[in-house]
This record gives C-alpha cells, sequence and structure tokens, in this order.
C-alpha cells in the first residue's frame, strides 16, 4: 500500500514491470488518476490504482473509484449480443429486421447483425439533427436510426458507429429479450462475474465516481477534421467530455459510450474472452461462441476516423492501429482507456483513468502497460 495518491492495490511480482510502467505514468505528470488491472486464466494477477479523482489533488483515488470509459463500454454491449448468439437466442449472420422490423426502412432489410457488431452498417451517426438530451430519449434515439438511410454500402466499410452502435445493439438486445441493453448486461454479464460496471449509473454510486479530465472543451478539439463523415458523425450532436459529469448522462443508457467503471471491473469482465468463456468458475458462453470475434468483417482504412482499422464481429482485431497476436482482440474509449484479450495466452489487461488525452484512438499510456504485460508473459 501506499500513502493517498500513491500506487495502491495487488501485483504478482511476475508483472512488477506493469507497476514500474504504470508508476512512470504518474512520474511524467501524465496522469491525474488511474488504474491498470491484468488477468490471467481468468484470475486477477495486477490489480493497481494511484491519483486522485480530481485535477485539485483533493481527494485520492480509491480502490472502488469508478469514471466515465467512454468507448470501451462497446466491448460490454458487444459482449452481450456474443452470449445472445451462442445461447442460440440470436442469429449473428440474419437480418437486423428479423428481431426489430421497423428498421428494414430505406433499404435497409439486408444489414445483418454482424455490421451493427462491426461498424459497417452505414448508420455511423443520426441524420436528423439531434441535441445531446436526445440520447437519454432511447425510444427516439432507436427511431431516428431504424428510419434513416446508410450513409454508405452496408458491409463494404468500416466507419466508426462512436454513439449509434450502443443503441443498435442495444435495440436488438432489448427486442431479443425484453430487457434493456444496461439490464441485461448487470443481470447476466456484471452480476456473476463480480464486475463493478454500470451502463446506466444508479444515483446511490455517484459519492465514489471521478469525474473525467478533458483535454480541452469539445470533444473533436484539437483534432484535424477533413472527413466530412467524421465531422457528422462526432458533431451530431455537439459533445462536450464534460457532459459525463451530468446526473442526465450517468443515468441514460448510452451503451456504446456512458459505461462506469476501474480497470479491474473491464479486466474481470473482459477476461471472459480471453479465457474462452469462462472465468473465476462461471461460464457465460462457450470457446465456440467466441469464435465470431475472429470472422473479419472489414480491413482498411475506417472511413470516419480516417485510420487503418480490422474489425471482427463485436472488437478490433491485430492491424496496423494495434498489433495483437492472431488470437487477440480489443477496444478502447476515447481519451485513453482500454482492453486487450488474448485467447492463446489467455491475458486480459485493462486500463481506466480519469485524465483524458486528445485525439479519437487512444494514446500511449495503456499501451505501455499492455507492452510491459507482454514481456512478463514472454
Amino acid at each position: 500500500m501506499a500513502d493517498a495518491g500513491g500506487i495502491q492495490g495487488t501485483c504478482d511480482e511476475r508483472f512488477e514491470g506493469v507497476r514500474e510502467a504504470f508508476a512512470k505514468n504518474f512520474e511524467e505528470e501524465r496522469e491525474v488518476g488511474a488504474s491498470v488491472a491484468v488477468f490471467v486464466e481468468g484470475e486477477p494477477v495486477v490489480d493497481l490504482w494511484g491519483g486522485w479523482i480530481d485535477e485539485a489533488h483533493t481527494q485520492p483515488w480509491e480502490r472502488d473509484t469508478i469514471t466515465n470509459v467512454w468507448s470501451t463500454s462497446k466491448t460490454m454491449t458487444n459482449l452481450c449480443a456474443l452470449i445472445l448468439a451462442d445461447h442460440g437466442e440470436l442469429d449473428l449472420h440474419a437480418p437486423v429486421a428479423k428481431y426489430w422490423p421497423e428498421f428494414a426502412a430505406n433499404d435497409k432489410e439486408r444489414i445483418e447483425v454482424r455490421h451493427l457488431l462491426s461498424h459497417t452498417a452505414g448508420l455511423a451517426g443520426w441524420e436528423e439533427p439531434i441535441v445531446v438530451e436526445d440520447l437519454y430519449d432511447w425510444e427516439k434515439a432507436t427511431s431516428l436510426l431504424a428510419a434513416q438511410k446508410p450513409w454508405w454500402d452496408p458491409g463494404t466499410a468500416s466507419g466508426y458507429h462512436a454513439l449509434t452502435q450502443g443503441y443498435l445493439v442495444g435495440e436488438v438486445v432489448r427486442r431479443v429479450t425484453g430487457q434493456t441493453l444496461g439490464t441485461f448486461f448487470a443481470k447476466e454479464v456484471a452480476g456473476p462475474l463480480g464486475g463493478d460496471f454500470f451502463i446506466g449509473l444508479p444515483e446511490a454510486e455517484d459519492h465514489r465516481t471521478a469525474r473525467v479530465v478533458p483535454p480541452g472543451d469539445a470533444i473533436l478539439e484539437g483534432v484535424q477534421i477533413d472527413n466530412p463523415l467524421l465531422l457528422k458523425t462526432f458533431t451530431n450532436p455537439m459533445l462536450s467530455p464534460t457532459v459525463s459529469w451530468e446526473d442526465a448522462w450517468r443515468r441514460a443508457e448510452i451503451p456504446a459510450a456512458n459505461g462506469q467503471a476501474n480497470a479491474r471491473a473491464v479486466g474481470a469482465i473482459q477476461s471472459i474472452v480471453s479465457n474462452r468463456g469462462e472465468a473465476r468458475g462461471v461460464r457465460l458462453l462457450s470457446a465456440e461462441g467466441l469464435e465470431p470475434i475472429f470472422e473479419e468483417q472489414s480491413n482498411g482504412t475506417d472511413l470516419v476516423l480516417g485510420v487503418p482499422i480490422r474489425f471482427g464481429i463485436g472488437y478490433g482485431l491485430a492491424g496496423e492501429l494495434i498489433p495483437l497476436g492472431p488470437r487477440g482482440c480489443f477496444w478502447g474509449g476515447l481519451g485513453g482507456s482500454l482492453v486487450i484479450s488474448d485467447l492463446d495466452s489467455r491475458l486480459t489487461i485493462a486500463y481506466v483513468m480519469n485524465k483524458m488525452e486528445n485525439g479519437l484512438v487512444g494514446d500511449t499510456r495503456g499501451i505501455s502497460l499492455v507492452l510491459a504485460a507482454a514481456v512478463a508473459m514472454a
């Protein structure tokens, strides 16, 4: 243990390099508060946290501190769909309209569930102008997408569905199960695995939630914008990172972007992926049920982000954006949070922080932790 604000927690001596890399990020003043967790064969081997919940350093980041992890939430949402598919309740290769008939409007009858899970559906944003408050209206957000025409030929390329993926996949889950995505996730995934992760945060948990520390006033501040699809996706509605401080944002279910958690929670849940469907005595899906992750859906320059990305069903795969083994998958969140799972080594690494860096595809803080864990496993 350490003094308030210092590095605390547990770390297997084999992974001392992860502790050193984590501490270095603080020493270089790249962090305010953060946590890192590593799981091997479904069991925790690193569980570290440190720093502060605020820029003024008035309160330390505690063991149970959580914060908004942005798009790392997508790994949880998409895992729900994979579980339903493994249980025979959802066909990933079936038309979305099989479960959500209204979705067939405007030439979308051939869009399949897998397209939603791989950002290839052509629905990266809303065509009709919306405001932030519309994100809290599930019926409006999903109905607009159901009525909308795709922005490109579905299935031909990825275009990052930054906010819309959660509504699209979430509505399919709701149609299949009769439960909202947040409810299904809490009951069937987070609860059984002991994952302290919320999609729709109860008011009772506010006291331990750290506000994100934004790099600027707007999501796209510091980002070079020369791509009209990126502009359409990220400016309708126009978001500030500080929206995540608000009660309305926390209470809503925004399954692509408003998950609240720490690294331990992210790793505890996603270790079900690296350990082939089972972790800590709990099996949520078969090893075969994870195979769709590695069915390549797109491989090339993402139409929205403008960077090379390779997508399977539900996760990013090894490629130019991030080097992984052939059985590795990942995703991360705006500002830096990250989770990587490798099925060959049965390794999951999760990183969550409150200080956001500029850019839309993360930064080197989390990667330094991943590299340190990889060295330990070599």
